[in-house]
């Protein structure tokens, strides 16, 4: 690990500061991530800003209904908070679903924001990683990629410039909830539409966000809509727990007075550089019934154009099943064990 210089500041502005003033600086909250990325020579920053003091601890009901989240509240303590769990259980199923007990006492819900992909060869540095290093080439494209993204990998030339995906469960359930991300920075303050919070890799794979240097993110915002009837979260791994998805889905519903689906949301993890979403998939379902045919019509669509790369090629299939599984459970208000399948439950 390299040396770093180390600072505390007490309130936004003065961390904004701070950051804005340094060379290769990061804030560092939980750092579950950061610190392993540093032991592993990944990232090398110069400074580190502690933001723990900073007052971003607080879960607030909005005016409009819905409800904030403090950047700094850890996964945990948003899990079981009483109204997330009454208003947003899609989220607490989802943070649940993601690392350990340990992990999510540590992990912040800003740090979470900004994890980084467990791709190996991100991880190894004698080895090639436009991520890591652009311009040098992807070790995943002809090595072993069974974990590697099938979505969203195009770049304006022929050759994807990276397949890694985006590692968190939170995520996937912030995007199906239609999140807005808080932040605050030299310029001033800003809301992020979490759709366009993160970003995929295009010919800058180096860049996992839309997140200007110097800028903070402050809070989570959660729509007053709530979904908390018809929804579901199916995280389908290589094990029951502490493993990152090969597949997750998020589906949110609201039916009508008759049964039929007024509006859905499904949101993948584990198959693109950012959590996926296909409103014109969504819209097959509006005004419609159960039905497993239709479930089909709706995996295929937002599978379209999927590219498998060898190793990774079978995660369509697996994709495609998952939505449709991920469907039946939502609109039939079961949740249970819904992060408990593993691969071989579904394909």
């Amino acid at each position: 690990m390299n040396s770093f210089s180390y600072s505390r500041p007490d309130d936004v502005n003065a961390a904004v500061g701070e950051i804005s003033e340094q060379t290769q600086a990061k804030f560092i909250a939980g750092g579950t991530n950061l610190l392993d990325l540093m032991k592993e020579n990944v990232e090398h920053p110069q400074h580190l800003v502690d933001i723990n003091h900073l007052p971003l601890g607080f879960i607030d009901e909005l005016p409009e209904g819905g409800l904030r989240l403090g950047a700094l509240v850890t996964n945990a303590d948003t899990a079981y908070h009483e109204l997330v769990q009454k208003n947003y259980p899609l989220l607490s199923m989802a943070i649940l679903a993601g690392a350990s007990p340990q992990l999510r006492n540590m992990a912040t819900n800003g740090g979470n924001l900004f994890q980084r992909t467990r791709c190996y060869y991100f991880y190894d540095t004698a080895t090639a990683c436009n991520k890591r290093e652009p311009g040098s080439g992807c070790g995943a494209l002809t090595g072993y990629n069974r974990i590697h993204a099938i979505l969203g990998t195009a770049s304006s030339g022929n050759t994807p410039q990276c397949i890694a995906t985006h590692p968190s469960d939170m995520c996937v359930a912030l995007r199906a909830l239609d999140a807005v991300v808080r932040v605050s920075g030299p310029n001033g303050d800003r809301t992020i539409p979490i759709a366009d919070f993160h970003r995929l890799p295009g010919d800058e794979p180096e860049r996992d966000n839309t997140i200007e240097p110097g800028e903070l993110v402050t809070a989570i915002d959660l729509p007053a809509e709530h979904f908390n009837t018809h929804y579901t979260y199916l995280k389908l791994r290589d094990r029951a727990s502490y493993a990152f998805a090969l597949v997750s889905v998020a589906v949110a519903l609201r039916l009508d007075e008759g049964g039929q689906i007024a509006e859905a949301r499904i949101a993948l993890g584990g198959v693109a550089h950012k959590p996926w979403r296909n409103p014109a998939a969504e819209a097959l379902l509006t005004g419609k019934a159960a039905d497993t045919t239709l479930f089909r019509q709706v995996a295929e669509q937002l599978l379209d154009g999927a590219q498998g790369y060898g190793n990774n090629t079978f995660k369509i299939e697996l994709a495609k099943r998952a939505i449709v599984r991920a469907l039946d459970m939502a609109y039939a208000g079961s949740t249970q064990a819904g992060d408990a399948y593993k691969q071989e439950d579904i394909l």
